[in-house]
């Protein structure tokens, strides 16, 4: 990364801010649009966002050509260009796909797809607080045909949108949601320092808007080496035409395409290997690209615990348990993976958090003394976004909040802490996968209530049970179900990226908090608004697969679930030292080639899209190193990095392509 000292400008100028809340206006508006509505290539939704990336070509392509013509002075500075992609990590992620405005069509979903046949709307409605539904707000409190008419409206159209019923479950819910953002802000001041110089750890996201905005201080409105690069023009020249021609292709049927995904699970047809849960092989030039920027032990436990995993499955069919016939995980989370398997990752990702705040075990010690008022402040506050004491009791108190609210929405408070306590190990997990790993987005593939049933039981006189069961399934569903655009990757990536360049944090944070207050309310009233103008069945599928998945995991668990078993007990011990055997013989043995981050993530779908595309770019990067030794990785990094950006500069061109035909479906990335 940079060497920048911290003398340079401090980035957050008059200019930078208003740039920032008019692309924070932009994304709130046309990213509804694009990743709910279109359904096409999402502007957010992942920890290097399309639309951050595009935002900051046009600013080093448009505005400051435009600005240099008026003026040399006139131009941005990098410092203020870096400003305004850091707050569009967030002000593209808060209004789109994978962000908290689920509860849109959870909330209403759930009466909508309600019948006779399976009786939702009795198990539902009883146990639902009115102020979490303006189904429920406009019947007064109960379920009644107005209601049903507005949950009608939303998913097949009607003329006028009524605010009245949705304006006090939208202040409810948003308000547990700006108390989660505000926590994860105040935990990345906590641990930024532990992260980013103690760790050192290696934040390989930052990397390609670093390199793009790689001009000369004295020489503002000028494109960098990075963009006069012939290496970097020959990767972004490949991904050019690889999307060129399979975008043409989906245009035009005729244009032979170029073959980029081979699901080859369905030759699997005989045993074992039919045994095999998914075998999907994709290349996605962006994730070639953003792996050669790894450690090698990195990549490599990546596609190694892949198909780490996925060998299980064939082991246990020698052993005469068919994977086939085994139990799952009983709640759609997108991965439903057999439990001895799952639970191994679970497992794993109890122990990773442990050593992860055991190693920062020092720094919260002296963090927790700062609040106390029993010790000084060091440089690292002082160069820190806010002071230690106003950050540790900003999470107490958001956490307290969240509770809180949690036990007034009807949640039986044991119940809720459990939650919030396993949504936290879950989040700082998979920030630290981001920053360690740079996978472009994350999801753990597994939510507490299925895994609280399987471990505790379920039903009638079990530990959960009860009229929490309703409450806490919402809740599930709209916090803890999809995690891949939570912001606490942001924060880090934001603030490493900010103190690498030297520009002031304490600002930068106060403009974090303006954008995403400027994108958060933009997103969620094109997120009700255009469900009655479109209707919302036609949105994105989890808008219709969520409503459904939390009415059904409320029915389940209010009866004895599937899977449950002393046994899944065995297989978090057995997955707890896995990781830790791998934890102990990564700090005895220098060049130990295996890393725990493969133990945290083989069993969610960003591996089982990208295992592939990460196996290609560490066999690029061991051949080139092996051969050519650190020379020739310097020599190739540009090609790579261009790869990953000439693959973003044609999801943004085929997305003004569709968005102006109106063509939906079009996801150059994982959905």
């Amino acid at each position: 990364m940079s060497d920048a000292p911290p003398t340079r400008s401090c980035g957050v100028t008059p200019r930078a801010v208003v740039l920032s809340i008019a692309l924070a206006v932009f994304f709130g508006l046309v990213a509804p649009i694009v990743d709910l509505k279109l359904s096409n290539t999402y502007l957010g939704a992942q920890n290097l966002p399309i639309g951050a990336v595009g935002g900051l070509l046009l600013l080093l392509l448009v505005v400051n050509p435009f600005l240099k013509l008026l003026s040399r002075r006139a131009a941005l500075s990098r410092n203020e260009i870096l400003t305004v992609y850091i707050t569009t990590l967030f002000s593209a992620l808060v209004p789109g796909h994978g962000a908290e405005s689920y509860f849109v069509s959870t909330c209403i979903g759930t009466f909508y797809f309600a019948s006779p046949v399976n009786h939702w709307i009795q198990l539902i409605a009883p146990h639902l607080k009115p102020w979490l539904s303006p189904v429920l707000m406009a019947g007064h409190g109960r379920y009644s045909d107005a209601g049903r008419i507005l949950a009608q409206g939303w998913f097949e159209k009607a003329p006028i949108v009524p605010w009245d019923a949705w304006l006090v479950p939208i202040l409810a819910w948003s308000s547990l949601i700006l108390a989660t953002y505000l926590m994860w802000g105040c935990l990345a001041v906590l641990l930024r320092s532990q992260w980013t110089e103690k760790e050192a750890l290696t934040f390989p996201l930052i990397r390609l808007p670093m390199e793009m905005t790689d001009a000369p201080d004295d020489k503002p409105g000028e494109l960098g080496a990075f963009f006069r690069n012939r290496m970097m023009w020959l990767g972004f020249g490949i991904a050019v035409v690889i999307q060129g021609v399979n975008g043409v292709h989906r245009l035009y049927p005729a244009v032979p395409p170029i073959p980029m995904n081979f699901d080859i699970t369905s030759q699997f047809v005989t045993p074992p290997l039919n045994q095999i849960d998914k075998f999907p092989v994709a290349i996605y030039p962006i994730a070639v690209g953003i792996t050669y920027l790894l450690s090698n032990e990195v990549s490599f436990s990546l596609w190694f615990f892949f198909l780490f995993f996925q060998v299980q499955y064939v082991i246990a069919y020698y052993l005469g348990y068919a994977p086939s016939g085994l139990p799952t995980f009983i709640e759609w989370a997108g991965a439903s993976p057999k439990t001895f398997a799952g639970y191994q990752q679970l497992g794993a990702y109890i122990v990773y958090a442990g050593s992860i705040f055991w190693a920062a075990r020092g720094a919260l010690r002296h963090i927790l003394r700062r609040a106390f008022g029993r010790a000084c402040a060091d440089d690292d506050e002082r160069r820190s976004p806010m002071s230690y004491p106003a950050a540790f009791w900003g999470f107490v108190c958001c956490f307290a909040f969240v509770m809180l609210w949690s036990v007034a929405a009807g949640i039986r408070f044991d119940i809720a802490l459990a939650m919030w306590l396993f949504y936290l190990v879950c989040v700082v997990v998979m920030a630290r996968l981001v920053v360690e790993s740079g996978v472009l987005y994350t999801q753990q593939g597994f939510t507490p209530l299925g895994v609280f049933a399987q471990l505790t039981g379920s039903g009638h006189d079990t530990w959960f049970s009860g009229a929490s069961v309703v409450p806490a399934s919402f809740l599930q569903t709209t916090m803890m179900l999809d995690l891949r655009a939570n912001l606490l990757p942001s924060f880090f990536n934001g603030f490493k990226l900010a103190q690498d360049r030297g520009i002031r944090l304490k600002p930068l944070l106060a403009l974090i908090a303006v954008v995403v207050l400027v994108a958060y309310p933009l997103g969620i009233f094109q997120a009700v608004r255009l469900g009655y103008q479109s209707g919302g069945a036609s949105f994105n599928g989890v808008f219709v697969g969520f409503p459904i998945a939390t009415a059904m995991i409320a029915k389940q668990l209010t009866q004895p679930v599937a899977g449950t078993s002393p046994s899944n007990w065995f297989w978090i011990g057995v997955g707890a030292l896995e990781t830790w055997g791998i934890i102990v013989a990564r700090s005895r043995f220098s060049g130990f080639w295996l890393h725990p981050v493969g133990m945290v993530l083989p069993l969610t779908n960003p591996l089982w899209c990208f295992w592939f595309s990460i196996f290609l770019g560490w066999m690029f990067k061991a051949s080139i190193t092996r051969t050519f030794g650190y020379r020739g990785f310097r020599a190739m990094l540009p090609a790579f990095l261009g790869l990953a950006l000439g693959d973003i500069a044609m999801m943004l061109f085929w997305l003004v392509i569709d968005c102006s035909l109106g063509i939906r479906q079009h996801i150059l990335l994982p959905g």
